[in-house]
């Protein structure tokens, strides 16, 4: 159906400009940044299981801030998730190489789960620019940020890479302001993108999946074959107690 309905524009507002229900204005969505010559973006997670939402991310930091190149680097032991159950670094780690295959922008590293141990962000940095990749945006969510204090060595990760913040449905935006109080002479090191904003996690997809309900469309097709085939989050032996 190409025409508009119920008096809506064919990009669903109203002739205000206001999305249905009084919502508010749909903001103006900018083109994409000229690609910069060896910039890198970091995306880490715990992935478990990498959705679309991780990887809409992905693409919007590297569409938004001109990156080359984004290098999604699953955790293999997430020290803000202290005796959680996490699904094996190996179904993981395959798990997003399955989701960025066809995405030439994208690359896996398997660097934290090769080192082990708890996965620190300033560890990672380290061993980054120790490779020549210096300076890299590392991208995060809002909800990361409003803890980022609490991380491991926070004014050195500024030292070694920039921040990328993408929006956290249910939780409060941050800006400038907030990074000048925390990290007075920082606010060069931060920047904050518009979106996007899309209501998927890995606990839902989990949850889902554990009760046999489609997780089509929350993730990538191959990454949910794989965990069907492989009965990930219906099996506990898939799972371990991160440490």
């Amino acid at each position: 159906m190409t025409e508009a309905s119920g008096g809506l524009t064919p990009d669903g507002r109203t002739p205000g400009g206001q999305l249905p229900g009084g919502l508010a204005p749909l903001a103006d969505v900018a083109p994409p940044v000229p690609t910069v010559k060896g910039s890198v973006g970091i995306l880490g997670g715990t992935f478990d299981p990498i959705h679309n939402g991780h990887l809409a991310i992905a693409e919007e930091a590297r569409e938004s801030l001109g990156l080359e190149r984004v290098l999604l680097i699953p955790a293999a032991s997430p020290p803000h998730k202290p005796g959680r159950p996490v699904t094996n670094a190996a179904h993981r780690l395959a798990m997003v190489r399955l989701a960025v295959e066809d995405n030439p922008s994208f690359a896996v590293s398997g660097l934290e789960i090769e080192r082990g141990g708890a996965s620190y962000t300033v560890d990672t940095l380290t061993a980054l620019a120790a490779t020549g990749i210096p300076e890299p945006w590392f991208i995060l969510s809002a909800e990361a940020l409003a803890g980022f204090e609490s991380w491991r060595s926070p004014h050195r990760i500024l030292e070694l890479c920039r921040l990328a913040v993408v929006p956290r449905g249910g939780y409060e935006p941050l800006d400038r302001a907030w990074i000048a109080e925390r990290f007075p002479g920082r606010e060069d090191r931060v920047r904050f993108l518009p979106g996007p904003l899309l209501p998927i996690s890995g606990s839902v997809v989990r949850r889902r999946a554990a009760v046999g309900r489609s997780v089509r469309y929350l993730v990538p097709d191959a990454v949910a074959r794989y965990i069907a085939h492989h009965q990930l989050y219906t099996d506990p032996a898939r799972r371990t107690q991160t440490t």
